[in-house]
């Protein structure tokens, strides 16, 4: 019985894990409600929906609802992307960044931008994202310093401007930390986000 009751709150636990965005208003409602557009100055009126997916070694690979919370081990990807809504084929750019670095409390070394890269485009019905070139910044899985509060990790979808790809504001080689998403965005036409999610992922439990 025992055995029956875990095996039943583990298949809700993943199931809700998997359970990804389905409603602009939810997502909205969620990213309003952890105070995200104030955070990184933008205005948040998404047009589209942001699939986020993390693939696992042994599990069925989890998509983000907004706001839902994963343990670090679950965050290796790097992720896959997908889009829901109109029909456009892009390109697209995505960022992933951290406000909150090192917590929450005092996050002076915010932003730290975990993903950045243009030229994804749709590559099948299902809305799928191919990213047709190498990234700017390639995935950095998230690492919140122990004792910290778990760390928001937002994922930002823009329409990518022509000749974004000669951009130089952020190179292979600028540092991650000290990030800022909005100024990026204006400085090379990014525009408003049409699309967005994003996670909560708290530090490893101390080793025992």
């Amino acid at each position: 019985m025992r055995f029956n009751f875990l095996a039943c709150f583990l298949f809700l636990a993943i199931g809700g894990a998997l359970a990804q965005d389905v409603s602009l208003k939810d997502v909205v409602k969620a990213f309003e409600d952890a105070d995200i557009p104030k955070i990184l100055a933008i205005n948040f009126k998404p047009k589209l929906l942001l699939e986020v997916t993390f693939p696992q070694e042994s599990e069925t690979a989890v998509t983000l609802k907004a706001g839902v919370q994963l343990a670090r081990n679950a965050t290796k990807g790097p992720p896959t992307f997908a889009i829901r809504g109109v029909r456009t084929p892009g390109p697209f750019v995505i960022a992933m960044v951290d406000p909150d670095a090192p917590t929450p409390q005092d996050p002076w070394a915010a932003q730290i931008r975990h993903y950045l890269g243009g030229n994804h485009t749709v590559h099948d019905r299902g809305g799928a994202l191919k990213n047709q070139t190498s990234a700017i910044t390639e995935y950095l899985q998230p690492g919140p310093p122990a004792g910290s509060d778990a760390h928001r990790y937002i994922f930002l979808l823009f329409k990518q401007p022509k000749d974004f790809a000669a951009q130089e504001v952020i190179t292979p080689s600028t540092s991650v930390v000290a990030f800022n998403i909005s100024g990026f965005a204006e400085t090379v036409g990014l525009g408003e986000p049409l699309a967005g999610t994003f996670m909560r992922v708290a530090p490893d439990p101390p080793a025992v």
